[in-house]
């Protein structure tokens, strides 16, 4: 775990892979070693990455500073961009992507769905291919992402269901030769006390697939 910046308000760190970003009770959950790190007994959690991706997360130190957090969430001012590599090239190279999207919790995976109904709920993302090479019988697209919701597994079925399944994603078809290919890069969101615009940025791994690009 690397620290970026903290404060009395906020911590903001790189979450690796293989670690809860929420409080499972575990030592190694980042809740728990932020507890640590930061001397505090007071961590709250205001988004979530999928415990096999890594990238760029922000913290409350207090509730208060967690609720303004979430409330940049829920009307769309805290911004958060993914860098991932998909099989294949997408058509057209930027866009949009929008599904009803329905999560199994019973099998913690995703699906994409054709009609409104309980459970169900909208998914938007914004995409940018940011490179391409010829990969085997086919090719590999590194792709930038900015998500307009934030849905459970979102990135990753949208992508999925177009043929296009992040590399080394084995729960959507990606194939296991890596870690999942998939990172949140950058957030950018106003502090919860001072207003200031702060932008975070993880660098891209240095290995396979990444490094390729």
């Amino acid at each position: 775990m690397e620290i970026l910046y903290s404060d009395n308000s906020i911590v903001v760190c790189v979450k690796p892979a293989g670690v809860s970003s929420q409080d499972d009770g575990k030592p190694s959950c980042m809740v728990r070693q932020l507890m640590e790190s930061q001397h505090t007994s007071s961590i709250f959690p205001v988004h979530r990455l999928d415990r096999d991706v890594s990238g760029v997360m922000v913290y409350g130190k207090n509730s208060a500073a967690a609720a303004s957090l979430s409330r940049q969430i829920q009307n769309g001012t805290f911004k958060k961009e993914y860098i991932a590599v998909v099989k294949g090239i997408p058509s057209p190279l930027e866009g949009e992507l929008r599904d009803l999207l329905f999560h199994d919790s019973s099998r913690n995976k995703s699906f994409v769905v054709k009609r409104p109904r309980k459970g169900v709920r909208d998914a938007s993302l914004a995409y940018n291919t940011l490179g391409t090479i010829p990969w085997e019988a086919g090719s590999l697209s590194l792709i930038h992402v900015l998500l307009h919701t934030g849905r459970t597994h979102q990135i990753r079925v949208q992508f999925a269901s177009r043929k296009m399944p992040i590399l080394g994603d084995r729960k959507y078809g990606g194939g296991d030769m890596c870690p999942i290919a998939l990172m949140s890069e950058i957030i950018t969101f106003s502090h919860p006390e001072t207003g200031e615009i702060l932008f975070f940025h993880a660098p891209k791994p240095d290995f396979f697939p990444w490094n390729k690009f």
